[in-house]
């Protein structure tokens, strides 16, 4: 049995499997998942697991480089994306448009999926190297 950090089995064996330059999505319950995408479903119920404590975990085990969240969390969720900005203090932020950050979750290692109902409540993480 491992020690600490994650311990669902198909989010840790997805981080191991990771390079860099690779992205992994986390996101709300309503986020659509495309075909051909992995999908490790956390969600129990709405609001849990909620996004933050999912990145936090996630952040314990990933390089990061960059973050790209959705535009529109600006306007809609702008404390979330405050609370964002505290996890990923040395981290490059993007922001696309809704309906081009969909798009980008095609080309994803996995989607992991929360059970968040905050609007906007997604964002895409790009591996970086730790050397």
């Amino acid at each position: 049995m491992k020690k600490g950090g994650i311990i669902n089995s198909e989010l840790s064996r997805v981080i191991a499997e990771m390079g860099h330059k690779d992205s992994l999505v986390i996101a709300d319950c309503g986020l659509p998942i495309p075909e051909g995408v992995e999908r490790v479903d956390l969600s129990l119920t709405k609001g849990y697991p909620e996004f933050l404590k999912i990145l936090r975990a996630t952040l314990d085990d990933l390089v990061v480089e960059k973050a790209i969240l959705a535009a529109e969390i600006k306007e809609k969720s702008p404390e979330l994306e405050e609370k964002i900005f505290a996890l990923l203090p040395e981290v490059e932020i993007e922001y696309l448009p809704h309906e081009e950050f969909k798009k980008a979750t095609n080309n994803s290692r996995a989607v992991v999926r929360s059970g968040e109902i905050i609007p906007y409540a997604n964002i895409i993480l790009i591996s970086g190297v730790d050397f």
